[in-house]
């Protein structure tokens, strides 16, 4: 059954899930956490899919969580179980994404903030339009950040600048967030489909499992020492160093032309 609120397209070995509730800037409904959910584990078990980019429909990324049914939840001044929310409905998303051995470009049309900006920076590569933002939106309703947010601010830029996103909950312009490490690539409203398609496919062609395998290497070294970092490069060298696009890449290089990686 296709999805109410995304919009899922496949070509050639990439998927691309469009959040798909332009008129709410792409807040995230329990439903829409629930099909994005699903999205994402149809293309992780897909063997013909071998990149994902995520994006937004109309002029947002997303809002983040869905507030539209606030009254109800908060009714007679009672205090719902924020963390079991968070555990059912964004904890399986934020840890697909991350744990999902194919790159995810995050396709940064428009503002990104709260939990859509967590889902924005759990992706492995942001490329954002000048419109574009990212705003730690939590502080404003008097909460913590979610989702992930906290970990990957703190990942990527310290905790000095984290906890100035956090606590003021300000937007990021998408320069000023390129120039933080935050988001890889800014460019013109008009180029952001070229670019974000050419590197799609660049990485769609490339080979998979040695994409996937350096992914999961990124997440595990930060918690190692040197030489169990170095141990497990070399346990997943071993991996890929078997695999048939390995092979491909050498045969290729002796006959002084361009690999056909076919990610296997």
């Amino acid at each position: 059954m296709a999805p109410k609120t995304l919009i899922v397209e496949e070509h050639e070995h990439i998927t691309r899930i469009t959040l798909n509730r332009p008129s709410a800037l792409n807040a995230i409904s329990d439903k829409m956490g629930e099909e994005l959910l699903a999205s994402l584990k149809d293309a992780d078990k897909s063997e013909i899919v071998r990149c994902l980019v995520l994006t937004g429909a109309g002029r947002a990324f997303s809002a983040g969580e869905d507030v539209s049914g606030l009254k109800e939840r908060y009714g007679a001044g009672t205090h719902p179980s924020l963390g079991d929310h968070l555990r059912k409905k964004y904890h399986p998303i934020i840890t697909r994404i991350r744990n999902m051995e194919k790159p995810i470009i995050a396709r940064l049309n428009g503002i990104a903030a709260g939990s859509g900006a967590s889902i924005a920076l759990a992706s492995d590569i942001r490329i954002a339009s000048e419109e574009a933002g990212l705003k730690q939106a939590f502080i404003g309703m008097g909460l913590v950040p979610d989702s992930g947010s906290s970990y990957f601010l703190t990942k990527m830029i310290g905790p000095g600048r984290a906890l100035e996103l956090i606590m003021t909950g300000k937007t990021i312009p998408a320069r000023e967030a390129e120039q933080l490490g935050l988001i890889n690539k800014v460019v013109p409203p008009a180029e952001l489909d070229k670019e974000t398609d050419e590197l799609a496919h660049r990485l769609a062609s490339g080979p998979t499992k040695a994409l996937g395998l350096s992914k999961r290497i990124v997440n595990r070294v930060t918690s190692l020492e040197l030489p169990e970092a170095l141990e497990y490069e070399a346990t997943n060298q071993d991996i890929v160093g078997k695999t048939s696009d390995h092979l491909e890449a050498v045969k290729a290089f002796l006959e002084k032309r361009q690999p056909k990686f076919l990610g296997k």
